[in-house]
């Protein structure tokens, strides 16, 4: 296989811009993450690919929930912030509003929509694991659209 090929086909794939936090005994954990899809209707699940040398997957194994929370177009700068994790300092992540989820995890308020899931499996392979969970809270507020990675210009495939 040609490598040049394979990243251009990959990088084909179009992917929202996300951000995923979650909270184990440590605190709270996040970070960007694009590799999210639905799964299922009845029940409502979605799978997610969480790299696992990272803070936030240690937090959702240890855990087992997660909230995802969609970017909108005007808020780049959010999604850059949680490139490298996440800081919690005077209540909130990276400088932006949090309050507790359902599931305990940290909900970022200032964002056009949000779920929490409750992890059901995982299939640890490579160098992410596919966490697939249960959709047990959701939320939106505002009208603005969802960024999309392509949009931001980054990309991450291949």
């Amino acid at each position: 296989m040609d490598p040049n090929e394979k990243k251009k086909a990959l990088r084909m794939v179009t992917y929202g811009l996300y951000v995923a936090t979650s909270q184990d005994a440590e605190g709270p954990a996040a970070g960007t993450v694009n590799w999210l899809s639905q799964a299922s209707f009845e029940p409502p699940l979605v799978m997610a690919g969480i790299k696992q040398d990272t803070r936030l997957h240690r937090a959702i194994e240890a855990s087992r929930a997660f909230a995802v929370h969609i970017v909108g177009k005007s808020q780049k700068t959010l999604a850059t912030s949680f490139f490298k994790g996440a800081i919690p300092e005077n209540g909130k992540l990276n400088g932006f509003a949090m309050c507790p989820g359902e599931t305990g995890s940290p909900i970022l308020t200032d964002l056009p929509g949000w779920f929490e899931v409750r992890v059901t499996d995982s299939v640890r392979r490579g160098d992410h694991t596919v966490f697939v969970g249960e959709v047990v809270a959701a939320g939106t507020q505002g009208a603005e659209e969802p960024l999309t990675l392509r949009e931001a210009g980054f990309n991450y495939a291949g």
